[in-house]
């Protein structure tokens, strides 16, 4: 664009005076320099970010021409953020943590019209008044997102994150076409934070899966993981090429100005300034209202372009809003009614199998596409041979089919009376449709085959080093299932780079670079082929289309190196050891520390480790006593894997040594993970199961049955705000908080 590139080169050292020249420039001088400044990024971000300039050279040019110019006059001008001293327009390559102005709560959910009438009544007994009327609009399925602008200009554009922090994805939200650069109106704020939900359209999502499908990559699930993924790209070029919608639905901060007394003014507000803002929700007056409103798109639940997963009732009253308040994780005056999931039939067409990542051959049902709660499902899950049998469907059946909470598609049975005679039963396989070896059950009374050919099964190491890159264990970004695939997956005469786990951390640009993967039929799987040569169709991976290393390749190789420091327990996560999950590998690494007292313990002191057992003692030491486990070790050690985690001595305080804690439910602040981390790191051990030996349990929404057998074994409870009591001030101060059985 114009001569940008010689920017730097034709101007003097930032903050001091051409000879000649007047120091300390006039507020008109001033204006005009902020006026060019934001003209000349906005120009530079659409050329080289949009790929859709909107003005041309020769103006650009005169911009720059008289932006110079002026920095000549005036030299303080000159700071290092003008336009002048930068070229072409930043991409933003990481994603750092950033502070929202103001904590981004959850919803509580509803799921009956009596849920609904109960958190009325709640709300009704707080105020003592009707707390009515209510706003009632769709709960998009999308990404959420807060936004900030300081004197109308967009500043900041953050992920949800834990509510309290986010990602920084300024440079990527700037991409989407519906959020302004600039607010308008008079009345704007000096400062406003604005929450909302970034989606993708459904016929943009189709569209995106068609393009990913024909470029041999692997489709996003569904449009809120399409939405997320591509807000999230390193490179705001490729965001700004996904068809991104954004809809905003709160506020958090807002200074300068008085801001509207109800939540529907509020949306008329904040469409004058061009924020986009639905046009589908509606006030009502009671409670009927919200009835029909949620029943209504019920019905018409794939009217809007985007997908819903409910509907979403607020308090209309600001004032209301306030005197309500908010629980610990979520406000008392909204709710989320969630709608139930949805059933369709359709046609069994097969039914296949996959082989896991410890060798489980589980076939799944191959259906004709259909749409169930909003995304195509042509796949299902049929778990083993016993479960097909059990649910008694054939190939070729019409089936029901359903999502279970909207998200995992299940085939329920089949519609028997639609059956014509030409269906036929499902035969397990005898031997791995991968490797050709014969499988075979491990024990007597197994439900499950299993492939015996772990070292060199394609499928298996295939989904091992997606399970070692997830984030679970290494938590290796770029690494994903198709990435996965494509470094394990055996194209003759082309060898694949990784051969087992040991040469995961082995990769270098110049193995990844010959890598070709096959382009395959996202219908039936099979490779598509050259009309031709009629030769498997194959693409180069890791290289673009001028040979060079791709932005993934780059980015799979730097995180190799940064996650070699992992804490220990993650490694043995990575390591795939049979019933060795993130629980019971924490409990090994504060037990053992290191990876070789590990391998040199003993089976009794193995199962004497809490959540271990003589079961999985056993599983520990029969996998330590494999050769080619212990290379895998080895070389990732050569690698500079960490294989063990600091003694109790270097560590820092430790209040909560000797306690043992489980975790269950949805904690608002806190994945499980985190928790345990947070629990781990001040001592404490972390178990999956509760018993009388649990010192506390942590509880979050939707506990399950772990919460009863704590009651039953009068194991203290803490919810989320008594966990950070217990971080923060200790287990006495956290004994005070906690609700035991008797309460």
């Amino acid at each position: 664009m114009g001569d940008a590139g010689g920017a730097v080169a034709e101007t003097a050292t930032p903050g001091t005076a051409a000879p000649g020249t007047a120091q300390g420039a006039p507020s008109e001088a001033r204006e005009r320099h902020a006026e060019l400044s934001e003209l000349l990024e906005d120009a530079n971000w659409r050329y080289y970010v949009l790929d859709s300039p909107t003005v041309s050279d020769a103006e650009y040019d005169g911009w720059m021409r008289e932006i110079r110019a002026l920095e000549e006059r005036y030299p303080d001008l000159r700071t290092p953020d003008s336009p002048t001293q930068r070229v072409g327009a930043p991409i933003s390559a990481e994603f750092p943590e950033v502070e929202h102005l103001q904590r981004m709560e959850s919803l509580d959910n509803a799921f009956s019209e009596e849920d609904l009438a109960a958190w009325q009544a709640r709300a009704q007994r707080l105020i003592e008044a009707d707390p009515g009327p209510y706003l009632c609009e769709l709960k998009i399925d999308g990404l959420a997102v807060a936004l900030v602008y300081e004197k109308g200009r967009l500043v900041r554009g953050a992920t949800r994150g834990n509510g309290r922090t986010g990602e920084d994805v300024t440079p990527n939200v700037r991409t989407l076409r519906d959020v302004p650069q600039r607010l308008t109106g008079s009345d704007v704020p000096d400062l406003i934070e604005v929450r909302g939900e970034v989606f993708l359209p459904v016929k943009g999502f189709e569209q995106l899966n068609e393009q990913l499908m024909d470029a041999g990559k692997a489709p996003f699930a569904n449009p809120r993981n399409s939405a997320a993924g591509s807000l999230r790209m390193k490179d705001p070029r490729i965001t700004a090429q996904r068809p991104l919608r954004m809809i905003v639905h709160g506020v958090g901060k807002w200074e300068g100005t008085t801001p509207p007394a109800t939540q529907s003014e509020m949306y008329e507000r904040l469409a004058s300034f061009g924020l986009p803002v639905s046009d589908r929700y509606k006030v009502v007056a009671s409670l009927d209202e919200v009835c029909e409103f949620v029943e209504y798109y019920n019905d018409h639940r794939h009217d809007p372009e985007y997908e819903i997963d409910g509907v979403v009732v607020k308090v209309d009253r600001v004032p209301v809003q306030r005197q309500l308040g908010s629980t610990s994780r979520a406000p008392r005056w909204a709710i989320a009614f969630k709608y139930p999931p949805q059933e369709v039939n359709t046609r069994l067409l097969d039914i296949q199998v996959g082989v896991g990542r410890t060798g489980r051959v589980t076939p799944f049902g191959v259906m004709k596409p259909v749409v169930v709660a909003g995304s195509t499902v042509e796949r299902a899950t049929l778990h083993n041979a016993s479960e097909v049998a059990r649910k008694g469907v054939l190939i070729g059946d019409t089936v029901v089919l359903r999502k279970a909470g909207d998200v995992i598609p299940e085939i329920v049975g089949p519609v028997v009376d639609l059956r014509d005679g030409t269906e036929r039963e499902f035969v397990m396989p005898t031997h791995c449709p991968e490797c050709g070896t014969e499988l075979a059950y491990e024990r007597a009374g197994d439900a499950d085959l299993r492939c015996p050919n772990a070292r060199s099964c394609p499928a298996q190491l295939r989904e091992r080093i997606y399970f070692a890159a997830g984030r679970n264990a290494f938590d290796i970004d770029g690494l994903g299932y198709v990435a996965a695939t494509a470094l394990t997956q055996p194209l003759p005469p082309q060898e694949p780079p990784v051969r087992t786990e040991a040469d995961l951390f082995d990769l270098t640009i110049e193995k990844l670079l010959p890598i070709k993967s096959v382009v395959r039929d996202p219908d039936s799987g099979l490779p598509k082929t050259d009309p031709k040569t009629g030769e498997p169709k194959v693409v180069s991976f890791f290289a673009n289309i001028s040979g060079e290393p791709s932005a993934n390749a780059e980015l799979i190789l730097d995180q190799l190196k940064k996650k070699k420091d992992q804490p220990l327990w993650r490694v043995l996560v990575a390591l795939t050891i049979r019933h060795i999950g993130p629980p019971t590998a924490r409990a090994l690494a504060a037990e053992f520390r290191s990876i070789d007292a590990i391998a040199r313990a003993s089976e009794e002191e193995l199962a004497a480790v809490e959540g271990i057992g003589p079961r999985v003692a056993a599983t520990i030491k029969e996998w330590f006593a494999v050769d080619w486990h212990q290379e895998i070790i080895e070389k990732w050690r050569a690698a500079g894997v960490r294989m063990a985690d600091e003694s109790p001595e270097d560590e820092g305080p430790r209040p909560l040594e000797g306690l043992t804690f489980v975790v269950t439910g949805t904690l608002a602040d806190f994945s499980r993970d985190e928790a345990s981390e947070a629990i781990g790191a001040r001592g404490g051990k972390v178990t999956s199961s509760v018993s009388k030996k649990t010192s506390f349990l942590v509880v979050g929404d939707n506990p399950g049955s772990k919460y009863d057998k704590a009651v039953k074994a009068g194991v203290p409870i803490l919810d989320e705000a008594g966990f950070r009591v217990l971080l923060d001030k200790g287990p006495d101060a956290a004994r005070a908080v906690a609700v035991t059985p008797e309460e």
